[in-house]
């Protein structure tokens, strides 16, 4: 049981930056920031959960049951990821790339503390054991003082492949597309350094430069998360399940004239817009799975959003949940999200482990959250940085869709446009 005490909040954007300093200090957190992007879908402004009770970190084998179980006993919130490689427990599929990370699989925890923002309202959340502590952990939260953020010390940054092996493995991925293997796929190169960071810091340069309405900070222990992801993986909103996946990428500009006609552009583009239908109708393949019959639409196909950084194509695709499944095989049988993966999902799924390098581990997984009634709200970890301060060793990565249409440089140059903002904060 939880007891909840509501606040008012003078400044929200500065009590955002004190809650996150305030929780860098526990062993395992999770800060969650929409950025105040608008948005057809949401529940909060911020929320933070610090300080596990219980929690589940597990590699791929059984996870989705193990998180299930936990789910299930625990019926309370919980936060946590879900890695790429989970793929290895819903088919027959392998991951054995380079890991400079190490990061489990699978982690979830059930916090002590919540905190759960909306507007200037402020939404306490402590377990009944430690409620006592409400009072003086707000206290200590407002007296943070907000130091001015240095820049970080300059990293080395390396690529995994060479501008040159990128092109070649493109050039592969487009001869599996044209014997008609795949579709679509979703290629990624890893970027890395070593060194240390304040993820602190990290984050909040990251978020700053993007924005984004997806900002996730995720510490477990030694291993941190700074994610300005602009995109949804997957929603359920009482018996709706929201999924909006990105396909579609256009360069910003500061000419108002211009950067109106590269959106307009992207709007019209036929390939931009076959990247993203192809990921659509995989979605709505995979939302069938766990919907009542007939219930599977297209709310908004290929809509134009800008952000800081980019122009993207964003689509909503919405089902309505069969009641006989649990909350966690919806994700499980959506999993991998299809923007990060390709069509069809498996054949491309077992091609990029081929032609990749390095295992994704949580790049291009998911970061969330479950309630106590089973609802659920996860974003897609691009736009990333990864950290592990034991090893001190630091990654990124970048991908794009490859379609019959693609030109390998054309592809390489939106991953350098997607990869900028790490780089700045990181070099």
């Amino acid at each position: 049981m939880r007891t909840s005490v509501h606040k008012k909040i003078e400044n929200p954007e500065v009590f955002k930056i004190q809650l996150l300093l305030w929780a860098s200090s526990f062993r395992e957190a999770v800060f969650l920031d929409s950025n105040n992007y608008p948005q057809y879908y949401g529940s909060f402004d911020c929320v933070l959960a610090a300080d596990a009770l219980t929690s589940i970190q597990t590699d791929f084998s059984g996870a989705f049951e193990d998180l299930k179980q936990y789910q299930q006993i625990t019926q309370d919130w919980l936060f946590g990821y879900l890695s790429y490689d989970l793929k290895n427990d819903t088919e027959a599929l392998q991951s054995r790339n380079f890991d400079g990370l190490g990061f489990p699989d699978l982690f979830f925890f059930q916090p002590k503390k919540l905190f759960l923002l909306r507007g200037d309202d402020l939404q306490i959340c402590y377990l009944n054991l430690c409620d006592d502590e409400v009072e003086a952990d707000f206290a200590e939260i407002t007296e943070c003082v907000m130091s001015h953020v240095d820049r970080a010390e300059s990293l080395q940054i390396e690529q995994r492949i060479s501008q040159s092996e990128y092109l070649s493995k493109v050039g592969q991925m487009l001869e599996h597309i044209h014997r008609g293997d795949i579709y679509e796929a979703n290629f990624c190169m890893e970027f890395f350094a070593h060194g240390a960071i304040d993820p602190v810091a990290t984050f909040q340069q990251l978020n700053a430069i993007s924005t984004p309405p997806f900002a996730a900070f995720v510490k477990n222990h030694q291993q941190f998360l700074c994610s300005a992801s602009p995109e949804r993986y997957l929603r359920k909103q009482q018996d709706k399940i929201i999924s909006q996946p990105i396909k579609g990428t256009a360069k910003r500009s500061a000419d108002p004239a211009e950067d109106a006609a590269i959106q307009q552009a992207l709007l019209l583009s036929e390939k931009e817009r076959a990247e993203n239908i192809m990921i659509v109708d995989l979605v709505r393949n995979d939302l069938s799975r766990t919907a009542t019959k007939g219930s599977v639409a297209v709310e908004e196909l290929c809509g134009a959003y800008t952000f800081k950084q980019v122009h993207h194509l964003i689509s909503t695709v919405v089902s309505k949940v069969d009641r006989r499944m649990s909350v966690v095989e919806v994700i499980k049988d959506s999993f991998p999200m299809g923007s990060m993966t390709g069509a069809p999902k498996i054949s491309a799924m077992q091609i990029i482990e081929k032609l990749e390098t390095t295992k994704r581990g949580l790049y291009s997984g998911a970061v969330g959250y479950f309630t106590p009634d089973g609802d659920f709200d996860f974003n897609v970890v691009i736009r990333s940085i990864l950290y592990d301060a034991q090893k001190q060793y630091v990654s990124f990565s970048v991908g794009s869709a490859i379609t019959a249409e693609s030109s390998p440089e054309s592809e390489y140059e939106e991953c350098l446009l997607k990869a900028r903002a790490m780089r700045t904060v990181l070099a």
